[in-house]
């Protein structure tokens, strides 16, 4: 056989491999524990329901929900409002931290405060983090300990770029006391507008799945751990018990670190796809999109130039090969190459289709899903020389030269 019809069964194998194997990563069915169940209290014109189990007297936790905002005058009046009015039926606040703005984001914050009612919020400025702090956490820290004041069971993390639907946070709760979970953790479903974002955004969402199956983190007896940081609810006792944020307080994959973390404190972890969070951050542009992936995912690789070596490889091998062995055999006459090609990229394509129907997509788009991975795999190179160059990640005025990767669990 030839050197082509090599690789190209190996990217078959590959393919089969991460199809049975690889804890039906492909597959979109993680949802939110309890949501069917409870999704009759839903709107704001329902009834409130019951507490969740083991609420017996009828009472819902407290709730604290910290904010981190950076310069997010942009899209705060499309997120903020939604968290002001959340229909929740025990006693919760919002802590926004303004992490050193210079478009008015605080001012903007108390404004909407006024204009909405609902949920009372506080608008804190911690200053310029402390070495050692990226800006993120040093914010999260300072809106946490604030929070904890008020003795809140959960904390509700979430970034100001995302906006939640009316019952989003009752059915937060609801998940985490039913199930007994101490972090539930939602993947905002991404905005998908732009022909850039349509090509991306699935993707990436998908490619994370594959490295983080969720399967895995779900299960009783977990094989990885991983957090989405766009909408985190933690049980404050596990956060003291894990140290959180300080223990994790370098990192740049800050919600990966977070889950750790909370799992090595012994708390249970809970990871899917969104149904009532959504993010309404703009990418319209590539330069955008490639900025967010580059930003951290050297750190992903925890600066490892192996590491690197070797996801280049497997990225080429894995979503390269399938369609360039498929030409080369048809041109060549190889229908060895050909058919393993044919299949392999068939296959991927396959994977593919449930995330583009979970972000409304036509299924028309999944072959093109090799020349997204090669977009994907020039951002990783990106990033590793940036890394090198001295530029580290880099977010909103301000650049960590040598962050820190996510800790192992």
């Amino acid at each position: 056989m030839s050197a082509t019809a090599w690789i190209a069964l190996g990217s078959l194998a590959a393919w089969v491999w991460l199809l049975l194997g690889q804890g039906f990563f492909w597959r979109t069915d993680q949802r939110l524990p309890g949501v069917t169940r409870h999704r009759r209290w839903g709107r704001r014109t329902r009834p409130a329901g019951p507490a969740p189990d083991g609420y017996g007297d009828g009472s819902w936790p407290r709730v604290a929900v910290v904010v981190p905002a950076r310069d997010e005058a942009e899209v705060l009046p499309l997120s903020l409002p939604s968290l002001l009015t959340q229909d929740y039926p025990g006693e919760a606040e919002i802590v926004l931290v303004d992490d050193g703005s210079t478009d008015g984001t605080g001012k903007l914050a108390g404004e909407l405060a006024v204009r909405y009612s609902g949920l009372p919020l506080t608008v804190v400025s911690p200053g310029e983090p402390e070495p050692g702090w990226t800006g993120k956490l040093w914010a999260l820290r300072h809106g946490m300990a604030l929070a904890r004041k008020r003795d809140p069971e959960f904390l509700l993390l979430t970034d100001a770029d995302i906006a939640h639907e009316p019952d989003s946070l009752r059915l937060l709760v609801t998940a985490a006391a039913s199930e007994g979970f101490d972090l539930v953790s939602q993947m905002a479903r991404l905005r998908v507008a732009t022909v850039w974002e349509r090509l991306i955004v699935p993707a990436f969402v998908y490619f994370f799945a594959q490295l983080y199956p969720f399967r895995w983190i779900n299960g009783r007896r977990p094989r990885a751990t991983a957090a989405a940081g766009g909408c985190v609810l933690l049980r404050t006792e596990t956060a003291d018990r894990a140290g959180v944020p300080e223990a994790v307080r370098q990192a740049v994959i800050d919600d990966v670190s977070l889950a750790r973390a909370v799992r090595r404190a012994g708390g249970r972890v809970w990871l899917g796809l969104a149904e009532r969070v959504d993010s309404v951050r703009p990418y319209p542009r590539l330069a955008d999109l490639w900025g967010m992936v580059a930003r951290s995912a050297y750190a992903q690789l925890r600066h490892n130039p192996l590491l690197l070596l070797g996801t280049v490889v497997a990225l080429a091998l894995v979503y390269l090969a399938p369609p360039a062995t498929l030409v080369a055999g048809l041109a060549g006459g190889d229908a060895t190459a050909a058919v393993a090609g044919g299949l392999a990229w068939a296959v991927m394509a396959g994977t593919y289709v449930p995330m583009l129907r979970y972000y409304g997509q036509p299924v028309a788009l999944a072959p093109t899903l090799p020349l997204t991975a090669l977009l994907y795999l020039l951002m990783t190179v990106d990033s590793a020389g940036r890394h090198y160059r001295g530029r580290g990640a880099a977010w909103k005025g301000r650049t960590y030269g040598r962050p820190q990767a996510a800790p192992d669990r």
